[in-house]
């Protein structure tokens, strides 16, 4: 089967949504790990029950969208997907930390306004 250009565009963007969709959901138990600690084993027995869902998600979205062929796109897509999700994820993060200290900063100024 031969897909067109815009058909193969089509899926690439797909496909980059899926990669954002896993690089976000263990950007999500990442987190969970920091706020809930976990021994070496839970997070493993976590990571190991991560990737086969996520490897499920990946099959299941290639299976939809390619009618279960693996196209060098759809591969493609996964993998750019996931570094401009990488990408945002760490602009907020900076914009986080500069509003941040932007806050610090205009709270010190409130609290010497008030010492006058």
């Amino acid at each position: 089967m031969i897909l067109g250009i815009g058909t193969e565009a089509g899926v690439f963007l797909y496909a980059g949504l899926s990669g954002m969709t896993v690089m976000f959901a263990y950007g999500i138990l990442s987190c969970l790990r920091k706020l809930i600690p976990h021994s070496l084993r839970i997070v493993g027995a976590e990571d190991l029950i991560f990737w086969v869902a996520a490897s499920a998600y990946i099959f299941n979205r290639m299976y939809e969208t390619t009618f279960g062929s693996i196209r060098w796109f759809f591969m493609l897509g996964l993998v750019s997907g996931a570094g401009a999700g990488y990408m945002l994820e760490c602009l907020g993060r900076k914009a986080g930390r500069k509003i941040s200290s932007v806050l610090h900063r205009e709270k010190g100024k409130n609290k010497s306004l008030e010492k006058r």
